[in-house]
């Protein structure tokens, strides 16, 4: 027996299970829980009366602008399967105790912080819920609030020490675009006490790859396709 196997990485749906159903919708978070994800991402933005909307992008089919929009204005909208955003707190409500669950906060001014960690507090199994972002003064906002929090920093192809962005912020996970991954990023991160989430990640070779490589969680549009074959 080989102990010197790599463990194997949490195999978490983007955006929901996104290559099957409308993203961040409940239709793609339900499905990633029925195909036994270990986890979810899904993104959020606050709106002006403080409810956090799972959404990518800032603005929503027809125009309207999260961050303008009141709370029942974002649930009178709809995504392109016809279906109400969903708000964090209802996802926490339903799946919070089932799955990890990892929240991208897309835009989050500072007086929606004492929102999210509330949210967050309330739901049944905090430990579950991690949240990351690509505004890295969100996590360290974040982390002066609440050093327990799971916190991670986004990384993508623009130029950034990614390990010195985990130190300056108190992160403990990075979120790396997959290609960007290397041994020795990993064994930075993991000289920290941290770890390596890979994303976007939609080919079984490259989950061999970085399995290998010893990250912690590969995170795509197709979770199905990152598992290893059984047998």
């Amino acid at each position: 027996m080989n102990n010197l196997a790599p463990r194997l990485p949490l195999v978490i749906a983007h955006r929901g299970a996104s290559g099957h159903a409308v993203e961040n919708s409940w239709h793609a978070i339900g499905l990633a829980v029925s195909m036994g994800c270990e986890g979810i991402e899904i993104d959020v933005h606050a709106t002006r009366d403080g409810a956090l909307v799972v959404h990518h992008d800032p603005v929503l089919r027809g125009g309207l602008v999260i961050g303008h929009a009141t709370r029942d204005q974002v649930l009178d909208s709809a995504l392109a399967d016809d279906s109400a955003p969903p708000l964090l707190d209802a996802v926490l409500a339903r799946y919070g105790a089932a799955i990890q669950i990892f929240i991208e906060a897309k835009s989050l001014p500072p007086g929606a912080d004492a929102a999210l960690l509330a949210i967050i507090d309330a739901s049944a199994a905090p430990g579950n819920l991690h949240v990351h972002a690509f505004d890295h003064r969100i996590i360290a906002r974040l982390g002066a609030l609440r050093p327990d929090l799971s916190l991670g920093v986004l990384s993508a192809s623009y130029p950034l020490d990614p390990v010195a962005a985990m130190r300056d912020t108190g992160a403990r996970t990075l979120w790396q675009e997959h290609h960007l991954i290397d041994a020795a990023l990993v064994e930075a991160a993991h000289a920290l006490g941290g770890q390596v989430i890979a994303w976007t990640v939609n080919s079984r070779r490259d989950a061999e790859r970085l399995t290998t490589l010893g990250v912690a969680g590969l995170c795509g549009n197709w979770p199905e396709r990152l598992r290893a074959p059984e047998g």
